[in-house]
């Protein structure tokens, strides 16, 4: 493909990583172009442990390699392989190297990121066009409109509202069992002897992609705090599939009744019953629909009581839904804000 001929130039960011990316919509790979970018930056402009970068990374290359089976090549820069300190300095050599018509991206998950590069095609002169993230069940329009006018924004209000619309849990216009919030059932202490009967989490398996990016993330992020020792975080769409089906089946029966205790023996797991899930909602791997649909239907055929149901789906359904809401509602001012004028 000649530089000339590039018709949209397709940025996809680290935590874009679902093959329904709405930037992709209408790909054509003769004259469309993907850029995915490893930059250091990301990485240290919020001091980030070592295994969140590994995850991020291995997500990265892990899809870069699903999109080449599907006949799209990406222009991947990898860590250590170019001089690109940020994702702006690499969206702008590109953009000027390749000339698109158009910089077609879905909207980001970060403020900085978007803002960047909205300021960056207005400095070079190129279309932007920036998808809704339809990955989210409620647009960050919808969360306006409702948030308008209100003297208070309560996630219990919200959740509410967003059951009705997808029609989780309920009976017509009524929240089966007659109760929106099984809080009161869901903040159990642990009794003297701690947590008991643990399930085992899952594992994956560290294939050449993943045992590379290791390596990587140990030589350019060596004074990083963690350890990699344990690497334990789903990375492709298949190992996310598979911890999905594991939180349902051995922990989800279990997750209510205790979901926010919490247990400092080191014999004991530190998991304890948690889906270990947010990491693949947060790259995408996982569609949080799937996540809802499969904790409903394990309440529907009796493998979990209604209340474990009820508070996993809120955590995804009304809090993971409302504080992003929120976050967009209030930026950039929520990045500013230091009510405690914290100095440190």
């Amino acid at each position: 493909m000649q530089h000339s001929d590039v018709r949209h130039l397709v940025i996809i960011l680290g935590d874009q990583l679902n093959q329904d990316n709405p930037a992709l919509e209408g790909f054509d790979a003769k004259q469309d172009q993907v850029l995915m970018v490893e930059a250091s930056e990301e990485a240290t402009h919020v001091w980030s442990h070592k295994a969140r970068i590994a995850l991020f990374l291995s997500g990265m290359r892990h899809f870069a390699n699903t999109l080449r089976t599907q006949g799209i090549s990406p222009i991947y820069l990898t860590l250590g392989t170019h001089a690109f300190s940020s994702l702006e300095s690499a969206w702008a050599e590109y953009i000027a190297k390749l000339t698109p018509q158009k910089v077609v991206v879905c909207e980001t998950g970060d403020y900085r990121l978007e803002q960047a590069l909205i300021n960056l095609c207005a400095t070079l002169k190129v279309p932007l066009a920036i998808r809704d993230d339809t990955h989210f069940l409620c647009s960050r329009s919808e969360f306006k409109r409702w948030a308008q006018g209100r003297k208070e924004l309560r996630m219990e209000f919200f959740y509410r509202e967003m059951r009705k619309k997808f029609q989780v849990l309920m009976e017509g216009k009524n929240p089966i069992g007659g109760t929106w919030n099984y809080d009161a059932d869901n903040r159990k202490p642990f009794a003297k002897t701690g947590p008991q009967l643990l399930p085992v989490s899952p594992k994956v398996a560290l294939d050449n992609i993943s045992q590379q990016v290791l390596a990587d993330v140990e030589k350019h992020y060596s004074n990083h705090p963690g350890s990699l020792h344990h690497f334990i975080w789903p990375v492709t769409r298949e190992q996310a599939l598979a911890f999905l089906q594991d939180f349902i089946t051995h922990k989800l029966p279990q997750f209510g009744d205790h979901q926010d205790a919490m247990w400092a023996s080191p014999e004991h797991s530190a998991y304890l019953w948690h889906s270990l899930l947010s990491t693949s909602l947060n790259l995408k791997l996982l569609n949080p629909r799937e996540v809802i649909q499969a904790a409903e239907q394990a309440y529907l055929e009796k493998h979990v009581t209604l209340s474990c149901a009820e508070g996993f789906i809120r955590q995804i359904l009304g809090w993971r839904e409302f504080i992003r809401g929120v976050y967009w509602l209030d930026m950039p001012n929520m990045a500013k804000a230091n009510h405690f004028n914290h100095q440190r």
